[in-house]
């Protein structure tokens, strides 16, 4: 039976001896194929293990075809084994007690240790044996018993299922799992074989032996290589991704951001920014030179900026000056990505207009944005800006707190205080401050604000709507997570290129409430 083979060949594998490969091969040419490999192994006193190896060596020759067998069993555990051999603790513990008449339970536990613990409870159990109350000792109460658990163990695959169930609880027996092969011969089977080789030799190829050599084939199934060395994440990317999804985790939708060049209409008129703003000044804004105009401004959307820009409306007098067309067509890298926001905005109130349903949207972007700035640890000239918008009808600073504290709770900022400030198109606006707990004190981390009705009401949106906004510097953010002093360390000519290969993935944990 081939759970006895298996059974034998587990205790005597030390003592098996190795097959060799033209043995196998000898069999296999005597009886045409291996039905079981373990019923061979116990036939020869073959190591098994040993001789899968050899069966492997064949199939990779190409000689022979392997099928693996799953053979499900049971094997004794060490505790089993002894039982097995010197009889069950119970009937251990009988036979002591037998030979001298009377044992008391140290001299139980002289004799045979642990096992007298465990045998005399079920020995009592089966009323084998009975004590004194009175002197404590034990005396037999039959005359002779039968070890059914020392037979069982001995007959071990033979047991029906019951028996196999109260030995595995007795945690004698547990459950084992064995591999056989059934081997089949190849049309390349043949007894004298010449051995394949691996390589095309110098030899091979001056005495052209290489045309009758057979070659070993080439496994590229796991030939992973060297691992590669460049090509790793910028640790700004990293960051970036894992700001990205806490974003989408928290419903919010990714605004196309590819237009780095755009018109002062869109980055500045249309955020209710004056053309006189300091902003829009050469030693803060780059400008284009070709193509210097932007064209295809949508017309009555441009007319109606101009009217806020003015003379207002709607509850404002604007801002009172003779706004120029010609300065909002100039073409410029855009200084923030809040010009994305305008134009979603935009799109906004046009499908509103079509279909006279207003949608609330909540939108975000991570991308490029561009100043003339002076260059110091803390400001650079091309920079990531993180942003994020909220339109529905009547929200306010409360709903806007507490977008930003579940945002920054999520990457890890808590405690955050506000500060009023003051932006052209936000009222009213706040600074945002947290603790940060790796600088251990208190951070500017962004703007925000409520944006104004003039910077609304010329799109086309209700008059109810209120828009809640953010935003945040990336690099400022990264620089804290991978506690670089600088910026320009993380996103500039003075960047170490092996930094990118060296810092690992800083993963965002949302902080404690």
């Amino acid at each position: 039976c081939w759970r006895r083979a298996a059974l034998r060949c587990a205790r005597g594998r030390r003592a098996m001896a190795t097959p060799a490969k033209d043995a196998v091969v000898a069999v296999l040419q005597e009886r045409g194929e291996l039905a079981d490999s373990l019923a061979l192994a116990e036939e020869k006193g073959w190591d098994h293990d040993r001789l899968v190896g050899v069966i492997k060596s064949l199939e990779a020759d190409g000689r022979t075809t392997a099928s693996p067998m799953k053979r499900e069993g049971w094997k004794l555990t060490a505790e089993g084994e002894a039982y097995a051999e010197k009889g069950s603790p119970e009937v251990q513990v009988f036979n002591c007690i037998k030979s001298k008449g009377s044992c008391t339970k140290e001299d139980l536990d002289a004799a045979l240790g642990d096992v007298g613990k465990v045998g005399s409870g079920v020995a009592m159990k089966n009323r084998w044996i009975a004590m004194d109350k009175a002197t404590k000792a034990f005396t037999p109460s039959v005359d002779s018993v039968s070890d059914d658990v020392q037979t069982d163990l001995k007959a071990l695959q033979s047991l029906p299922k019951e028996k196999l169930d109260t030995l595995k609880k007795r945690k004698l027996v547990v459950p084992t799992s064995t591999t056989s092969f059934k081997v089949v011969k190849t049309e390349a089977f043949s007894k004298e074989k010449s051995k394949a080789v691996a390589e095309v030799t110098q030899e091979m190829i001056l005495k052209g032996t290489w045309k009758d050599q057979e070659f070993k084939p080439l496994n590229f199934n796991n030939a992973s290589g060297l691992r590669c060395k460049g090509g790793a994440l910028h640790p700004l990317m990293k960051v970036r991704t894992e700001i990205r999804n806490v974003l989408l985790l928290m419903g919010f939708e990714e605004m196309p951001t590819n237009q780095w060049v755009e018109s002062s209409f869109w980055n500045f008129d249309t955020l209710f920014q004056p053309q006189q703003h300091p902003a829009r000044d050469a030693h803060d804004t780059f400008f284009i030179d070709q193509p210097s105009r932007a064209q295809n401004l949508p017309e009555q959307y441009l007319e109606d900026v101009k009217n806020m820009h003015e003379k207002g409306g709607r509850g404002s007098i604007g801002w009172r000056y003779d706004w120029s067309e010609d300065e909002a067509r100039k073409n410029i890298l855009r200084t923030h990505t809040t010009s994305v926001s305008s134009r979603m905005l935009e799109k906004m109130a046009q499908e509103y207009k079509k279909t006279g349903v207003f949608t609330p949207r909540k939108y975000f972007s991570i991308d490029r944005v561009f100043r003339n700035e002076t260059l110091d640890h803390t400001h650079l000239a091309e920079f990531h800006q993180v942003e994020g918008f909220i339109a529905d009808r009547n929200l306010g600073l409360g709903h806007l707190i507490g977008v930003l504290k579940e945002f920054f709770c999520r990457i890890g900022v808590t405690k955050l205080r506000f500060k009023p400030a003051y932006n052209p198109y936000t009222e009213p606006s706040m600074e945002i401050f947290g603790f940060h707990p790796l600088l251990n004190k208190t951070v500017e981390l962004g703007n925000s604000g409520v944006f104004r009705p003039e910077m609304l009401l010329p799109m086309g949106l209700p008059e109810d709507v209120t828009v809640v906004a953010w935003g945040i510097g990336l690099e400022r953010t990264a620089a804290r997570l991978y506690s670089i002093k600088g910026i320009r360390e993380l996103f500039s000519h003075e960047q170490d290129v092996a930094e990118t290969r060296r810092k690992g993935m800083t993963w965002l944990t949302r902080a404690e409430d």
